[in-house]
């Protein structure tokens, strides 16, 4: 058997910590690799984080550096990489910071290893993240019933392989309606998401054996395996799952997800709202709401201090306004009464994690999850 990696990345964020120790829990046979790449401006909280779980885990988490610091002693990271892009700050529509902070240690860190990846995204959300080009590395998602890519997917589902797939089902006991569904073919009126779905409702560990001899016959690494745990996975966890793997487990969350209250005046009357983090990532990063900049200038001033230093020679992190003007006392009681009415619009409160969940999507998973 060729010898296959297993790793996962840890972001800072609640869904990777929660997935290393569910897979630490629950299949302890995989010799899973940690990793986290360090940008050099992440939050003090993130780092206590990769702390908590590597005692938990009992693993060293391996760092990843993008560039060779001892090389660079006056510099982070970022800052080198600043430094290269002329002092052009990051946006959503120029992300060099997630490609050659994140993205580019990866690749380099795996090599041409068979990789398995593991990805923390949940059952809750309806997407597959980063995934590799390399033929080499292959993503798995544990918390979704459906743990395989949309590429693997549309591989064994496509009608070209509708035979091969048949074959395959003929050596497991199954259900008629199972075999009804699989010899389908994918149509305008029976596309591959509903395919994949409808095989899923009737049986999931059926589906994933399925998937899983149907792979032995490629190159991507799980098929590389004699044999892998998670196809017996029918899994399906979500954000309350989440919250609750990582308390029970004594890691407890990321502080900066734990709501702090503020006072914001509205015709008059003084009310009170709740503000945190929804994510991991610099503490600069250009996908944080207003209220959380306003968050970071309130807990963290010096490092809101830092990220004002960074917008000079007409670069900001906002295309709306710069943080200097952002930290104007009215404006930041503007942007809390936003928030606050936001949140409690029609008279129905949303708590701290329901705004963490309408952050999500937005972003570089590489970087949150």
């Amino acid at each position: 058997m060729s010898e296959v990696k297993h790793i996962l990345g840890i972001s800072g964020g609640k869904d990777s910590a929660a997935l290393s120790i569910y897979l630490n829990e629950k299949h302890p046979e995989l010799d899973v690799e940690y990793y986290t790449s360090d940008t050099g401006r992440e939050l003090d909280e993130t780092y206590a984080l990769i702390d908590r779980l590597e005692s938990k885990l009992g693993k060293k988490i391996f760092k990843l550096d993008a560039v060779d610091l001892t090389n660079i002693a006056d510099q982070n990271a970022f800052d080198h990489f600043l430094s290269m892009y002329g002092g052009y700050l990051p946006s959503s529509t120029s992300r060099w910071c997630t490609k050659k902070l994140k993205l580019d240690p990866f690749e380099s860190y795996i090599g041409d290893t068979p990789t398995i990846s593991y990805v923390g995204i949940r059952g809750d959300e309806d997407r597959d993240g980063y995934i590799s080009k390399k033929q080499s590395v292959q993503s798995i998602f544990p918390f979704r019933r459906n743990i395989w890519s949309e590429d693997v997917n549309k591989l064994v589902l496509s009608n070209k392989n509708k035979d091969s797939f048949l074959s395959k089902l003929d050596k497991f006991e199954t259900t008629s309606q199972f075999q009804l569904l699989s010899s389908q073919e994918i149509n305008p009126n029976f596309n591959l998401k509903q395919k994949l779905n409808a095989l899923l409702d009737i049986d999931v560990v059926l589906y994933n054996k399925i998937v899983f001899e149907m792979l032995k016959e490629t190159d991507y690494p799980v098929g590389k395996l004699e044999y892998f745990p998670l196809v017996n996975n029918s899994d399906n966890l979500v954000r309350d799952d989440i919250f609750e793997i990582l308390e029970k487990s004594g890691v407890g969350i990321p502080e900066y997800y734990k709501p702090l209250t503020y006072e914001v005046e509205i015709e008059g009357e003084i009310k009170k709202g709740t503000y945190s983090r929804s994510r991991s990532g610099c503490f600069f990063c250009f996908y944080q709401q207003k209220i959380e900049w306003v968050w970071l200038y309130e807990t963290h001033n010096d490092l809101f201090l830092k990220a004002m230093e960074y917008e000079k020679a007409g670069y900001s992190w906002m295309d709306s306004e710069t943080l200097s003007e952002l930290a104007l006392p009215q404006r930041i009681a503007n942007i809390k009464k936003e928030h606050y009415l936001r949140m409690n619009r029609n008279n129905h409160a949303r708590n701290w994690q329901d705004q963490i969940m309408d952050a999500e999507g937005e972003g570089c998973a590489s970087c949150f999850i």
